[in-house]
């Protein structure tokens, strides 16, 4: 029998989860004067975080696909894929919602700044994109992964070409999606890549994941291209250039890190893979599922989200790293408590705002 779920994924979506946290907690509010960059701490605190989002999009492909796989083994993959159309919609509303100033509305101004493109607007435009790619595949595993790994691999490669995109006449709301150039914090090119990678890793994980003995494979085959793609991509890439005369290669080697953030990724998984066991607890697989409430709570507390009150406001850098370290760790139990405790799972969340929505729509 096929896996119906892959437990050390919500490992992976805790771990990123908690990441994000305590380092947004931390780059917005610890003192310019502390980010010495000669600090082994400080640039290992930094070399993890920037490890979050590569995870966090990576986890985003691989679970939506293989549930979706998982669906269409059952004969729901239409149901799933209402579902990932709503959610995509949903997730690109809250985060506007989230930056939105309702503050500002009420003295009759609107801060445009909220059309600026996070990470909820990312994903859901990814999923939507991912449905899409199912539906070009004509639902046909191995051009799905065709597809996936080429789109990846041509996002990363090309990187060079759109890393200074600027869109001069085109609408905010559309040139955001693209572009760094208004204040963007994630936008499809380069974060899809990572999306699509880890739609190409699930469908491995549906074709061959119930095989005796492959959880060994996978998680060899997981550290082995990991530590190629950390510290050998570069090379790869130059090697490419010299076989093709493609500059494109070089170019990219030059300033690869979106390669050796995949393989950070990738050994991370290996990593959670192996302790799979050891990792199903109860806790740890609740943070995973509630990423959505985490990240809506954390957004408030820290940024002033619909409140106008945060904690950016009054310690906005200015914490020294014992302070930031200690309010790191309590900020993450409050965010979490008031997660566990006083919010419902991402699934009630979700049933509720898409209940909503079509009472909206049907009105």
């Amino acid at each position: 029998m096929k896996p119906t779920r892959l437990f050390f994924l919500d490992a992976v979506r805790a771990f990123a989860i908690l990441m994000m946290l305590q380092g947004h907690f931390i780059d917005s509010l610890l003192n310019p004067i502390y980010r010495d960059t000669t600090n082994p701490i400080y640039n290992l605190w930094s070399y993890f975080r920037g490890i979050t989002a590569p995870v966090f999009f990576t986890i985003t492909g691989l679970v939506f696909v293989f549930l979706l796989l998982k669906a269409k083994e059952k004969g729901t993959d239409k149901e799933r894929i209402k579902k990932g159309l709503n959610r995509g919609i949903l997730l690109i509303g809250l985060g506007y919602a989230l930056r939105f100033s309702f503050f500002s509305l009420m003295y009759g101004q609107v801060n445009m700044n909220f059309l600026q493109v996070d990470v909820l607007q990312c994903i859901g435009v990814s999923l939507i994109i991912l449905i899409i790619l199912y539906k070009i595949s004509f639902k046909n595993e191995l051009v799905l992964a065709s597809l996936f790994l080429i789109i990846a691999f041509s996002i990363f490669v090309s990187e060079p070409l759109y890393r200074t995109l600027k869109f001069e006449n085109a609408p905010v709301l559309f040139s955001n999606y693209l572009s760094l150039q208004n204040g963007s914090v994630f936008t499809i090119i380069p974060w899809f890549g990572y999306v699509s990678f880890g739609g190409f890793i699930a469908v491995l994980f549906s074709k061959f994941g119930h095989k005796k003995n492959y959880k060994v494979f996978k998680i060899v085959s997981f550290l082995i291209i990991g530590v190629f793609l950390s510290f050998y991509s570069s090379a790869a890439l130059k090697i490419l250039d010299n076989l093709f005369n493609v500059p494109l290669f070089t170019r990219s080697a030059d300033y690869n890190y979106l390669f050796s953030r995949l393989g950070n990724v990738l050994v991370i998984f290996g990593l959670f893979y192996t302790f799979e066991n050891q990792l199903k607890q109860p806790i740890v697989t609740r943070i995973g599922q509630k990423t959505l409430s985490i990240y809506v709570i954390h957004f408030m507390i820290i940024y002033g989200s619909f409140t106008g009150l945060s904690l950016k406001q009054f310690f906005y850098k200015s914490l020294t790293p014992t302070q930031a370290i200690i309010g790191a760790i309590v900020f993450i139990v409050v965010v979490c408590f008031i997660s566990f405790y006083h919010v419902k799972t991402n699934t009630y969340i979700y049933n509720k705002i898409r209940r909503f929505y079509n009472k909206v729509k049907t009105k």
